[in-house]
Parts: structure tokens; sequence; C-alpha cells
């Protein structure tokens, strides 16, 4: 299986995109609140076939956070389990909300971060991970190709 990254994206970058929700494997949101110093910081993704809880896989969003003040915490997971559904779990600083409903589409994606931006008042970048994407796809996609990080490995 093939796989290619593309990081470091804006919601406008994604939300102009066009490509096969199929094909992704994982997204990931972030956000790093100034300065950086202070090492802030709260992530929201997807792994399409599961992320690891224990030793067993967990379907629908997580989301990892660190140095964030409990009630912005509150804020996210209430909207998310809002949105989203999902039965809470929690280990260190990540939190699961088991079986809640999957997005994979660029629009779904870009209002969850436009949502999430506005709410944190924080900008965001935006990881999006595909497997089997052929050389045409790349194109079709039209996602900006200096953003393009191709796995190594891929067969």
């Amino acid at each position: 299986m093939t796989r290619n990254r593309y990081w470091k994206l804006t919601i406008d970058e994604l939300e102009k995109s066009n490509y096969n929700s199929d094909k992704v494997l994982t997204w990931d949101i972030k956000w790093i609140i100034k300065p950086e110093k202070d090492a802030k910081f709260i992530g929201i993704f997807i792994y399409r076939n599961g992320t690891p809880y224990n030793y067993e896989s967990i379907n629908g969003i997580t989301y990892y956070h660190n140095n964030i003040q409990e009630d912005i915490l509150n804020d996210i997971n209430q909207l998310l389990k809002n949105k989203y559904g999902g039965h809470e779990l929690k280990q260190g600083d990540r939190v699961f909300l088991k079986n809640s409903r999957e997005i994979y589409s660029a629009n779904e994606i870009t209002a969850l971060a436009r949502e999430l931006e506005r709410k944190l008042e924080s900008k965001i970048v935006i990881t999006i991970e595909f497997a089997n994407m052929s050389e045409e796809e790349k194109s079709t996609f039209m996602l900006p190709e200096n953003k393009l990080l191709p796995i190594p490995g891929n067969k």
C-alpha cells in the first residue's frame, strides 16, 4: 500500500481540494497556542482503522492535549460529543470518543476546523494521509504539491 501525507495545510487549502474521501487513512487538526515555549496544544484526529487503546483498536474521533485548561477541554469535549456522539474513554492526555461518527470529507473536516478555530481563537494546521493515491489523483485532488510528504517504504 502506498501512502502520501499532506502536512501543514490551512483550512482554505483543504477546503479547495477535491479528494476522494475513501482514500483517507487519517487526518489531524492541530492547534499550537502561542507562545510555543508554553507547549500548549490540542490535536483532534481519526485513524480509519482505529486508534490504539490499551490492546484494542478504538474507532471514532480522538483528541490529545498538553497544558490546556480544564474548562477549554470540557468545551471541546462537549462540542465533539454533541456533533459526533461516542462513549468517552480517557488515557493520559488522550480522550477517545469510542464509536463516534467518523468524518473524512474535506467539507466536514474544514467545517470542524473552522468551528474549533473560532472557539480557540488560534490558527490551526491540518495533516491528511491517503492510501494508494495515483499520480493522476494527486493532480485532481487539488492539494498543494509543495505540502506533499511521501512516506518512505511505499511499495
